[in-house]
């Protein structure tokens, strides 16, 4: 247990002789009727005299009084050993008005156990849990394997991926402290009297106030956050972010709370941004891509003979398929292998199965890898049935060759589906919309018809027509999703809104080279009449879809809480990295490679 330090200020100890029964969200503050369980705090079975332990506890942020001293930061970083790159507390700020009328808002902000814990549905490992005691969302960084899924999700900055340890760490409300009655340790460092905690909804004496938005912080709505605010000054139309989001925020004329708009000062001249197209998410660009190819060209070719189309089904009857099968066999190996590379600790990519309950990600993996089994026995019952060694079971291994390749398509789509729903993310606007489904799906068909196609043109030297329907109908469900996702952002605006303006200023040469490339795609496609013109036709769409797809990735802006000029600063860490300064431990700033 914590060991309390002798004359310990009464500022820091918990204090709440009273609380009420639900939140304002209808949920029970009181979690469970059992006392007396133990949290196992450093091994110790001993069980905390605090009479409030089973309700829930949260943050109280007062904005007026925060002086942006980083005390907590500092407590906190202390507290729990970080290292530099690593802050479970962070105080960002906006900034509003004009002179001599200029007004900056302070915002500190952890963890904010919330009542709908995104991260804990979306982490694939189940390395999170929402604790009855203090209603504490903990977060085992032992089972964590370093996916990073939870910090996509999280609206907060509250996770932390560590690209050094190669997981994920995040405050744990000092759930030690709390069993011996003391606040934790960032409030208890506050000089302000800005950071207060105790039981949910009540308000630290003193204040008045607890509500649940402050200029910064994002929509309440996505996961019931456990904070509440106090912030009476009078406030300016507009604030601004001082770190390189383009993001700003904009109180509507009647209006009582702030919602993001996009920050026009931040946008910088047209320009291609090809050199920028790389990110920490490049094998999700492979394996994406290379998936969703290997599941369309097997779904195309496979139906296409199951139907009887012509030159499909006598392709199916070689053994060119069944090398065909074990090519994509490899291809889908060699990009479940790079996915691993993706994780903080690869070795432990089992645990990816562990929460099918909740997370698509887990759902999405237990999709492909059934896809790939299946895919494996239809080319073996395909090897066996062409080389004709038991003929007297003829029938009986063409049906499980048939059973098999149908269950890979099932496996497929399933698959296809959920690797959508990793993306259906609202902290993540540009993520959030049809228009993934529509890619994806659509990438699958455009890719993987022209994989088939260049399969049968080197086999069999002549390319059936039905290959182009797939392939059309692939760049157009594309395309409409993009035009949509356009209008709806820019009818929308805010973190999706600014990505889109983005997307058209600083990645403009990106961005119209992949529109012009599905375009004339698509008019090849429905023109095409010389076989040999499908190898042009594959590299164009292979070009399209690797552009496509990596803008996907480097163009979302989260919802996430606003940073300072050099702190949680993006800006800042793509220039301490091509300067050197990301080499100073003290910097805070580290490779974005594990």
């Amino acid at each position: 247990m914590f060991k309390e330090r002798t004359g310990e200020r009464d500022y820091a100890r918990l204090n709440d002789p009273t609380s009420a029964k639900t939140n304002r969200y209808g949920t029970d503050i009181d979690l469970t009727c059992e006392t007396g369980v133990s949290l196992k705090i450093n091994g110790d079975a001993g069980v905390g005299e605090n009479p409030n332990r089973n309700k829930q506890h949260g943050f109280h942020f007062t904005a007026d009084n925060c002086i942006g001293c980083h005390a907590c930061e500092s407590a906190c970083s202390e507290k729990n050993d970080l290292p530099p790159h690593l802050a479970f507390r962070s105080v960002g700020y906006v900034e509003g008005g004009t002179w001599p009328d200029y007004t900056r808002v302070n915002i500190s902000m952890a963890c904010n156990h919330c009542d709908d814990p995104v991260c804990l549905k979306g982490c694939p490992t189940r390395a999170y849990t929402k604790h009855p005691e203090y209603g504490a969302v903990i977060q085992d960084p032992d089972i964590c394997f370093g996916c990073g899924y939870c910090t996509w999700v999280c609206p907060y900055n509250a996770p932390q991926l560590d690209p050094v340890a190669g997981h994920v760490q995040k405050c744990n409300m000092c759930v030690d402290r709390l069993e011996v009655g003391l606040k934790p340790a960032c409030v208890s460092a506050c000089l302000g009297n800005a950071l207060n905690f105790g039981v949910i909804e009540n308000a630290p004496q003193g204040r008045q106030q607890t509500k649940t938005e402050i200029p910064g912080f994002p929509d309440p709505s996505i996961t019931h956050p456990n904070i509440r605010f106090e912030q009476t000054r009078s406030l300016p139309k507009d604030f601004t972010r001082t770190d390189s989001a383009v993001v700003k925020y904009q109180r509507d004329d009647g209006a009582s709370s702030y919602s993001a708009h996009i920050d026009d000062t931040k946008i910088l001249g047209k320009s291609w941004g090809l050199k920028k197209l790389s990110s920490r998410e490049n094998p999700l660009v492979i394996f994406t891509l290379a998936s969703q190819a290997v599941i369309g060209a097997f779904s195309i070719l496979f139906l296409g003979a199951m139907f009887g189309i012509t030159g499909f089904e006598g392709f199916v009857a070689t053994w060119g398929y069944v090398g065909f099968l074990a090519g994509l066999l490899g291809v889908q190996g060699f990009a479940l292998f790079l996915s691993t590379l993706h994780l903080g600790k690869p070795w432990r990519f089992y645990r990816g199965f562990n929460n099918l309950r909740y997370s698509p990600l887990s759902r999405e993996a237990l999709g492909v890898a059934l896809f790939f089994t299946a895919l494996g026995g239809h080319a073996l019952f395909s090897a066996v049935e062409q080389s004709g060694l038991i003929s007297e079971w003829a029938n009986v291994v063409h049906l499980l060759r048939q059973a098999s390749g149908l269950f890979a398509v099932i496996f497929a789509i399933i698959g296809l589906y959920f690797m959508t729903q990793i993306y259906r993310i609202k902290a993540r606007p540009f993520w959030d919309h049809w228009h993934v489904t529509a890619t994806f799906f659509g990438t699958a068909l455009s890719l993987g018809g022209v994989l088939s196609a260049i399969v049968l043109l080197t086999l069999t030297g002549t390319v059936p027509s039905a290959v182009a329907v797939p392939i059309a109908l692939g760049l157009v469900w594309e395309g409409l999703g993009l035009l949509c996702h356009a209008r709806d952002l820019k009818k929308k605006g805010g973190e999706g809104g600014a990505s889109l303006r983005v997307q058209t200023s600083q990645f403009f040469g990106a961005y119209t080279l992949r529109n012009a490339i599905l375009a004339l795609s698509l008019f090849a496609v429905v023109t095409l009449t010389n076989p040999m013109v499908w190898i042009g036709l594959a590299v164009s769409i292979l070009t399209m879809s690797i552009i496509g797809r990596s803008l996907f990735y480097v163009l979302v802006i989260p919802t996430t809480m606003p940073g300072a000029f050099f702190w949680k600063n993006k800006g800042f860490e793509e220039h301490a990295r091509e300067t050197g300064l990301a080499d100073l431990p003290q910097c805070g700033v580290v490779s974005k490679s594990h």
